[in-house]
């Protein structure tokens, strides 16, 4: 068995002295897991840094083997975010959830477009603006898995307008005037997961995380006895901590 994909790398775990297994998210493969021979070579060390878009070739004797990977460097993006506390606490978040959420070999095209545009825009914008990025990439990744979050119209009275909140029961929005009695049961609805064009202060920013981050732990982890990843949690606490370029 063998193929040929792009693929995002998620992380690398070392494996003896000089391999590593790689985890990454293809294109049309999913998430996949393989072995990469020579890790640690120059050529291959910097190639492998999470965000970083390949061109791998995986083999393996049968479909269900760890199998290995071959790869060649198609776009390096971890590099160009070195200096940037915030966009790198947005890229080790965005790699971290995905190998935490997604499940292995199965397809989701989506996540992966979803997660490649997030890196691409990430290199081009404001970390602020990366951040409501990578919520709207944690939206789709809940779509994708079949939890997605219902917004399109208040979910007690059917409007589609002046919608604030949302439901934890059922995650669907709820409008301004259904939410009064309930607010302190809500999960606020910040207007930038709806206007891609609207601008996110540090609380919208928080709430979104907040939102996204619930739904992520009930609906796909806690079945599986697993929590939301370190390092998501580290860039919500840079961003509370109110100096998230540091």
């Amino acid at each position: 068995m063998d193929w040929s994909d792009d693929a995002i790398v998620l992380g690398l775990r070392h494996h003896g002295e000089h391999a590593a297994i790689l985890d990454a998210l293809t294109r049309e493969h999913g998430r996949h897991l393989g072995l990469i021979r020579g890790a640690t070579s120059k050529r291959l060390k910097g190639a492998l840094e999470p965000g970083n878009l390949l061109t791998a070739h995986w083999r393996g004797r049968l479909d269900e083997h760890l199998g290995t990977f071959t790869i060649e460097l198609a776009r390096a993006r971890a590099a160009q975010f070195f200096s940037d506390g915030l966009k790198l606490s947005v890229l080790a978040a965005a790699c971290a959830i995905a190998a935490t959420t997604l499940p292995e070999r199965e397809k989701h095209t989506r996540a992966f477009e979803a997660l490649s545009h997030l890196l691409e825009s990430l290199s081009e914008e404001q970390a602020m603006l990366g951040v409501a990025d990578y919520v709207r990439f944690e939206a789709v990744l809940l779509e994708d898995l079949g939890f997605g979050l219902d917004l399109e119209s208040c979910a007690a009275t059917g409007v589609r307008h002046d919608l604030t909140h949302v439901s934890p029961k059922s995650g669907r929005a709820v409008s301004a005037g259904s939410a009064a009695p309930y607010r302190d049961k809500l999960f606020a609805l910040p207007t930038f997961l709806m206007d891609h064009s609207a601008q996110p202060s540090p609380k919208d920013l928080a709430d979104g995380l907040a939102l996204t981050g619930f739904f992520l732990s009930r609906s796909v982890l806690e079945a599986h006895g697993a929590a939301l990843p370190p390092a998501r949690a580290r860039l919500v606490e840079r961003l509370a901590a109110g100096r998230p370029d540091r």
